[in-house]
Formats: structure tokens, C-alpha cells, sequence
């Protein structure tokens, strides 16, 4: 086999490889759908009844297509022709039943049938469902055909009235495509200006480029007339020469003649031809067939660069996603830790760049310091507990039935320890508010780990993990945040109380002693008196509520955020250490789509590194 012949059997396998594979038609990447729109391949058309069916078949060398009157193609036939070495024997393969090798060709045309039956029922619609067909055999050269519905101008019993334009559309989604070789079939026996091929074929390729002609039923001309001026371009001129071809007649199908037989026939119609003699070697389906791969040997020798970029860039793509998707673990237990491990750290990382800056979220924790705790602490209800009537009652009820001789201590200590119980409700919010933020955020950074996605089992295992850990920080934050308040209570400070018997003595005028304590007398017992303990001790709980705004948030800081930071996932690394292989084989269990979809990845992905030395190693070589 020559090296073009190996390249055209390369872009044959590429092609069915993509639509296995899903690329085509899917749209799966631009580079898939460039690539497989940059492979060239040979589109069929004509009318209906034009000879379509027959010049396939001589060009396979099989009998294998559906027959009959009126529209019998009703779904395009993507048909891949693989050349094989020696004497094996002809085969042919369905995409819709993989590796099942049909030898019997009379199967192949009743599946043909089946399948297209089986989108359009038994009726005479169509569809633009491609069936895909490929046929392996040492008579064929390589090539890819497509056969499309054939060319009507009115509906008949059954049909849409859009029928025509439908068929049209479809034709045209096809042969509109740059890289798509037109074969355009015409009877001989119909005037070439109405041909069906011819007119729909100029429309999209209107310098001819990319046109093949080809004449049918040359033996069924009226006696005495020719296709020679059609033949030999004077009648309608292609770039490319027109090919005669002399199909099976209706008494050669019905005997089953063999299509080697019909070959042969037609060999011997062209030679012995008076008309056409001195075209022979220029006519027949055998030559047809030369003919398109010697084409399509000079299409892919001009492409063979942006092939090979469009595969590069394939490969690209296909390794990016597989990079995205996961490699495939390991199945041995130090090998599944390593992974978990390496797992963990990703997210580990992730969530500390939520809390350092790198991503969003950290600056809601301050908020709740600079904003929600300041705004706890004003909001606390000092002014009801430190009022005249309560600062009265409290003071007094202190006093029991001795009232207090100089200064009220033991009515300050329980106004001030009443109010610094208030301090207890903001100590717990604040806590309770950056444990929720945390929890956030672990959430963000496991959804943002694309590592973990594909292990979904293991998602769940570490978000358990690290609420269960999140719960213990916020435990130990809020014994913190309220010792801090307990200790404001269990020891007040001192220089607040030495004051304040200087205050009592300057109620006086320290001149006239008598009148001094007279007045002292007075005052200790009047609403003066109260007001002065209630500010003393409300000067004394903003000075404590400062020193708390202050600490509260090192506290939370301290218990909550630097513990999540060093060690949120602790507990879970030493119980992970003691899971067995097949526990430890659980949290790496996958989603299967996921799986599938690495696999469908790294089959397309071979294919194209098979794809890209093979190209590599017959461009090379011409």
C-alpha cells in the first residue's frame, strides 16, 4: 500500500473514530468540529432514480443497498470504505452494533432498512440521522462516501408538503461544506440543463472545484444519440472530467448478478463502444473510484499542515481535560493515601486563601468584628439596668437593713457584675457569627477544589470532618470569650474604687467640716448620690467594654481562625491513616459518568497521538 493510500486510510480511521468517539455532530470542542470538517470526504447527490444506488455499489463492488420506487434513501449513509491486505474476506461493520462483522451483504441492506425504519418508521419520511457504515475489503480503495436522500420536486402519499425543501436543506448541510467532494450523479438519458446534481452542485461550488460528474444509464439513450458532448465538457464544463457509467440493468439485478460480473460488462460496454471507445479508459465505476482517491490524495497532500494543526491543537485540549478530569488512581492503598492526602492539601489551600486574601470571604470575619460586636455592645440595655429606680433598689437591697456608711461597695459590685453579664450575649454572637462565616467558606473551598469533584464520596467525608472540627473551635472560642468576661467580673479594678471617696469628701466644703458632713449626710441618701454610682459604674462598663472589643476578637481569632488554619483537618489525617485498602478504595469511588467520560478522553486522545505520528511518518516518507 502506497503512503498516500496509508494517509487516506488514516483520515478514514480518524473520521469513524470521531464519530464513535462523539466528536462529531456533538460539538464536543471548535477543534473536534474543525477537525473533522477539515477531513475530506465524498458527498452522493442526485435525483431520485438517478443511479445513485447502482454507482455506490459498483464502486464497493457489493450489492448491499436498499431498492425500490420513489424515495428509498431516507437517511444519510456515511459510508467508509477501509482497504485490506490479502484475500480476506469482505466485511462491514454498523456504529449502531459495534464489533458485531457482517459478511452477509443481503444483511447489511435489510439493516440498512431496519435502522432507517427505526428514526422514521415505516413511512416515507426523513431524517438527517447519519447511519455509519464501514466496509473492509481488498477491492475497495480508501474512501469516505456519503449517501444522501435523492433530490424530489413533489411530495407523494405519506410526505410532508416541505418534503423537497427538506431534502434540499439536508443536501446542502453536507455539500456546503468546503472540504466536501460533490459527486453528482445524472442520467444520460435526461437533458443535462435539468439535472437535479448539476443545479444544486453550481449553486455551492460555482467554479466547479470541487464537482465530479457522473453520467448514468449511458446503455439507455435513445439509438443513434450520445453523451458525448457532456462527456467531453462541451455541453457543461467541470474542473474536473466527467466520468460514463454503465450500471446493472433490472434483469442483471434480479438474477443477482455479481457486481465483479458487472464490472467486467461494463468493461467490455465502453470498449467495444463505438461512441465512447476512445474514452474507455476514462470511464467505468472502477476508474470513478481512482479517480476520487487520486483527488483526494492531492486534497489531503495540500492539507496535510493544517491537519496536523488541528490534531496538535486536539491533543492540547484532550490533555488539558484529562488534566482537569483526574488521572486514573492508583489501586494500592499507599498509593489511594497519597492521593487523599494530596487531595486535602488542595482544598487545605484554598480555604486558607479565603481567610489570607487570595480569594473572597476573609473580610466578612472582620466585619464581625468591626461591625456586628460594636454594634452588640451599644445595642446592650445599660441604660434600663443603670436608671435612678434601679440603681436605688439595687444599692438598697445591698444594704439589707444597715444602710452603707461611706461608700455603697457591695451595691457597686452587683450593679457592675449585672452589667458585665450583659457582655456574655456579644461574647457568643461573635463566636457564632465567624463560625458561620468558616463554615461558608469551607463550603466555597471544597466547591472551588476541581480536584475533588470527581470524588464525591471524599467531598462529603472532608465537609463532615471539618464541621465536626469547625464545631470543636467554636466550643473552645466561646469558653474563651466568656472567660474573658467572668474574669472582668471576678476581680474589678481598683482605681475605680479608690476614687471614690474623694468624690464623697468634695460634696462638701472642706472648710467648715460640720457643714461638710452635714451635707454629706444629706447626699447620700438623695437621687444626687444614686446618679453618681449609676455614672461611676456606667463609666466603669464603658471603660470594661472597650478592653472587651478589643479582646474578644484576639480570642475568636485565636480559638476559631488560627485553629482552622493549622489544623481543620487534623482529626481527619489521623482517621484516615486507619482505614483499610478497601475503605480508604470507597472515598476515591468516582462518579461513573465521570469515569466514562476520562475513558471516552483518553481514547481520543490516543487516537490522535496514533494520528499524529502516522501523519508524521507518511509525510516524511513523500
Amino acid at each position: 500500500m502506497s503512503s498516500m493510500e496509508s494517509l487516506i486510510g488514516l483520515v478514514n480511521r480518524i473520521q469513524r473514530a470521531c464519530t464513535v468517539l462523539g466528536d462529531h455532530g456533538a460539538a464536543h470542542t471548535n477543534a473536534f468540529s474543525s477537525l473533522w470538517e477539515s477531513l475530506p470526504s465524498v458527498a452522493v447527490v442526485g435525483g431520485q432514480s438517478s443511479g445513485k444506488s447502482s454507482v455506490l455499489e459498483s464502486i464497493v463492488g457489493r450489492d448491499f443497498l436498499p431498492r425500490g420506487s420513489g424515495i428509498v434513501t431516507r437517511r444519510p449513509l456515511v459510508l467508509q470504505l477501509h482497504k485490506i491486505e490479502g484475500e480476506a474476506e469482505d466485511y462491514a461493520e454498523f456504529l449502531h452494533m459495534p464489533k458485531r462483522k457482517i459478511t452477509d451483504f443481503a444483511l447489511v441492506r435489510k439493516e440498512i432498512q431496519d435502522e432507517t425504519d427505526r428514526i422514521t418508521g415505516k413511512t416515507k419520511q426523513i431524517s438527517p440521522v447519519p447511519i455509519h457504515l464501514s466496509i473492509y475489503s481488498p477491492n475497495v480503495v480508501n474512501l469516505t462516501l456519503i449517501d444522501l436522500p435523492g433530490l424530489t420536486k413533489v411530495a407523494i402519499e405519506g410526505q410532508p408538503e416541505s418534503i423537497a425543501q427538506d431534502i434540499e436543506n439536508m443536501v446542502r448541510s453536507y455539500i456546503e461544506k468546503p472540504n466536501c467532494i460533490i459527486l453528482a450523479i445524472s442520467p444520460a438519458n435526461q437533458d443535462i440543463a435539468t439535472s437535479d446534481a448539476i443545479k444544486i452542485a453550481r449553486e455551492v461550488d460555482p467554479s466547479g472545484e470541487r464537482t465530479f460528474g457522473v453520467l448514468t444509464k449511458l446503455d439507455l439513450m435513445d439509438k443513434g444519440t450520445n453523451a458525448l458532448d457532456v462527456l467531453e465538457g462541451r455541453s457543461y464544463r467541470l474542473q474536473h472530467p466527467w466520468v460514463g457509467i454503465v450500471n446493472r440493468s433490472q434483469a442483471d439485478i434480479n438474477k443477482n448478478v455479481d457486481m465483479i460480473v458487472a464490472r467486467r460488462k461494463e468493461r467490455e460496454y465502453f470498449e467495444t463502444s463505438p461512441d465512447y471507445g476512445h474514452l474507455a479508459n476514462k470511464m467505468g465505476s472502477e476508474y470513478l473510484a481512482k479517480l476520487l482517491s487520486q483527488h483526494l490524495e492531492s486534497v489531503i497532500r495540500a492539507r496535510i499542515p493544517s491537519i496536523t494543526s488541528l490534531i496538535n491543537k486536539t491533543i492540547e485540549e484532550l490533555e488539558s481535560e484529562m488534566d482537569h478530569l483526574g488521572r486514573p488512581i492508583a489501586l494500592d492503598a499507599g498509593a489511594q493515601l497519597y492521593t487523599i492526602l494530596g487531595l486535602c492539601r488542595a482544598f487545605d489551600r484554598i480555604f486558607k486563601e479565603h481567610l489570607d486574601g487570595g480569594r473572597p470571604g476573609g473580610d466578612r470575619i472582620y466585619n464581625v468584628f468591626d461591625n456586628q460586636l460594636p454594634a452588640a455592645l451599644r445595642k446592650l440595655p445599660f441604660d434600663r439596668h443603670l436608671s435612678l429606680q434601679n440603681v436605688k433598689k439595687v444599692v438598697s437591697e445591698a444594704d439589707g437593713y444597715q444602710p452603707h456608711l461611706i461608700a455603697p461597695e457591695q451595691g457597686y459590685r452587683r450593679l457592675i457584675e449585672g452589667s458585665l453579664s450583659y457582655f456574655r450575649g456579644p461574647a457568643e454572637a461573635s463566636v457564632d457569627a465567624v463560625h458561620i462565616v468558616l463554615k461558608e467558606l469551607v463550603r466555597k473551598s471544597i466547591a472551588e477544589t476541581q480536584e475533588l469533584k470527581r470524588f464525591p464520596t471524599l467531598q462529603a467525608e472532608i465537609a463532615a470532618a471539618t464541621v465536626e472540627a469547625l464545631e470543636r473551635f467554636r466550643e473552645e472560642s466561646k469558653k474563651a470569650t466568656l472567660r474573658l468576661v467572668d474574669m472582668e467580673s471576678s476581680y474589678l479594678t481598683v482605681e475605680f474604687f479608690r476614687r471614690l471617696p474623694q468624690e464623697v469628701e468634695k460634696a462638701g466644703n472642706p472648710a467648715n467640716p460640720a457643714s461638710a458632713a452635714a451635707a454629706s449626710n444629706v447626699d447620700r441618701y438623695g437621687e444626687g448620690h444614686f446618679r453618681r454610682i449609676g455614672s461611676n459604674v456606667s463609666s466603669y462598663i464603658g471603660m470594661v467594654s472597650d478592653t472587651l472589643r478589643n479582646t474578644i476578637p484576639k480570642a475568636v481569632v485565636y480559638c476559631q481562625v488560627r485553629e482552622a488554619k493549622q489544623s481543620l483537618l487534623n482529626h481527619f489525617y489521623i482517621q484516615i491513616g486507619k482505614k483499610e485498602a478497601k475503605q480508604l478504595s470507597q472515598l476515591l469511588d468516582e462518579d461513573p459518568a465521570l469515569m466514562e467520560r476520562r475513558q471516552q478522553c483518553a481514547k481520543r486522545l490516543e487516537l490522535y497521538k496514533a494520528a499524529r505520528d502516522e501523519i508524521d511518518s507518511v509525510s516524511w516518507s513523500l
